[in-house]
């Protein structure tokens, strides 16, 4: 039952996670307290909780890999669900079936011959017959900064969601939709002035690549910035969060190296794999035990047909699962590590500047010398209200990729006024700005988190992830509950996004 879930990576066709509460840290900047601000302003309850599969209808826990506790599906609503997905798929094929009829009666001497059609057979059959009835709870354009509160551009259809129209009226949505953790994103004291005079000053955009005209004084004082933020030698940014993870892996390791990756690792983490050429092993979500399996095996194995060692070996894990809202098991995993001789790259996308005492991830939060991880990745797009991404490691290792990354050669630098938004907000956390508003709003996330998923949990939602995580993925299977959830949600003026 679990499998329905594990899935996700690679399109999961039979569940989905609700990530209702991605956004709520951007209460951290409400001056509201979380629980008026929940009882009083928006009434969870009222949101028929028979729609969401809770702890109150069976849902159970299982043991996973490493001694934690998984959910287990009840088998009842795996049928259902399965039966649901079952019937839509039957009906789309029916409608396919005699739309080929209908277009072989209407077609024209005048359509072109000989071309291969685009989508071939089921390619898009998700889209046609299943993403269109329910697209408008997907991509809902906002009118307003993403705060904790934001204006929602209401939209209508008139030919059954084929295609949607926006109007001008908005509605005021609390925002549990995107991942502006620490509210940096909306307008700030500090930051947005000095983003602003950044912009005067260099303008919106350098207009080349880093090693022409592409690299401000902003650049190298935010990479000698993040250096010190995360406690490594060295440090590389780059314009995209997605491409910082798909343009290194296939830098750091290629044909003859080995890379062994957690199941649930991001996409990102997948095509950049993919993209390497380098042999992929995956271990159990969060498993260390497996992960010393599965090197253990490959050591012993070699490389495929030849049985020579390995070139290098990278073990990939996440700080904090984007979809599952769990904390990566770091230290064990890094035990396992140092005890075979392999490298770690750690994905901190979610957890730099939202977890830890100070905000420097879960190496603080769970006690690991960032020494002992070789190569350190996030992004700048969650906690501090920007774009793009950093990699820090070694100074070897950064120095290698400012003369080997596609992503640093080719590709247009960062914004500077983006490079000042994550230069603000970080000096913002370290308290840099003569303030104590940093430690009040990374004490503040983990408050209204923790507070957040135990008023949930007791609600009967079945909730994943671990305590002081901000992501909380509240898990939905019936595909009807999907758009039937979201609507509602709206209505009773709450945005939120789907995974």
């Amino acid at each position: 039952s679990l499998s329905l879930r594990g899935r996700r990576r690679h399109g999961r066709p039979f569940s989905h996670d609700l990530n209702l509460a991605f956004l709520f840290p951007l209460l951290s900047i409400s001056p509201v307290p979380p629980c008026s601000l929940f009882c009083n302003q928006v009434p969870l309850r009222s949101l028929s909780l028979g729609w969401v599969c809770g702890t109150q209808s069976g849902i159970g826990e299982a043991e996973g890999g490493g001694g934690r506790k998984m959910v287990r599906l009840p088998y009842l609503t795996a049928l259902t669900t399965l039966f649901s997905y079952g019937l839509l798929f039957a009906f789309g094929q029916l409608r396919d079936f005699f739309r080929k009829i209908i277009d072989w009666f209407k077609s024209s001497s005048k359509d072109l011959k000989g071309y291969a059609p685009i989508c071939l057979g089921l390619e898009d059959f998700y889209t046609r017959r299943l993403y269109l009835r329910i697209q408008d709870c997907f991509s809902r354009p906002i009118a307003s900064a993403p705060d904790a509160w934001i204006d929602v551009v209401e939209r209508y259809s008139n030919d059954n969601n084929k295609t949607l129209h926006r109007t001008s009226n908005t509605t005021r949505c609390l925002n549990l939709g995107s991942y502006n953790y620490l509210g940096f994103a909306a307008a700030d004291e500090y930051c947005t002035p000095h983003v602003i005079d950044s912009l005067k000053k260099y303008s919106c955009s350098t207009c080349s690549v880093r090693v022409d005209g592409g690299t401000t004084d902003l650049h190298t004082e935010l990479e000698e910035l993040v250096a010190r933020f995360v406690g490594k030698p060295a440090a590389i940014t780059f314009g995209m969060g997605y491409v910082t993870n798909s343009a290194i892996i296939p830098v750091l390791i290629g044909k003859g190296g080995l890379i062994i990756s957690d199941s649930l690792n991001h996409n990102s983490i997948v095509n950049g794999a993919r993209g390497s050429g380098a042999a992929v092993r995956v271990f159990q979500h969060n498993n260390p035990s497996h992960l010393e399996e599965v090197l253990r095996e490959q050591i012993a194995e070699g490389q495929p047909r030849t049985h020579r060692p390995w070139k290098k070996i990278i073990v990939i894990v996440e700080g904090i699962y984007s979809m599952e809202g769990e904390l990566c098991q770091l230290p064990e995993i890094i035990a396992v590590c140092k005890k075979y001789k392999v490298y770690t790259y750690l994905d901190e996308a979610h957890s730099i500047g939202a977890v830890g005492k100070t905000g420097r991830g879960v190496c603080e939060l769970l006690g690991v010398d960032p020494a002992d991880v070789d190569i350190m990745m996030g992004t700048f797009t969650k906690s501090f209200g920007s774009c793009g991404g950093y990699i820090a490691a070694s100074k070897e290792i950064v120095q290698y990729l400012k003369y080997t990354c596609p992503a640093y050669l080719y590709a247009t630098s960062m914004s500077p006024p983006a490079v000042q938004q994550v230069i603000s907000a970080i000096k913002v956390i370290l308290g840099e700005d003569g303030s104590n508003r940093g430690a009040q709003k990374l004490a503040r996330i983990r408050e209204n988190s923790n507070f957040f998923r135990s008023e949930l949990q007791k609600m009967g939602f079945e909730v994943l992830g671990d305590s002081d995580s901000p992501v909380m993925p509240i898990m939905l299977y019936n595909p009807a509950k999907i758009p039937a959830f979201s609507r509602e949600c709206l209505r009773q003026n709450v945005s939120f996004s789907f995974s």
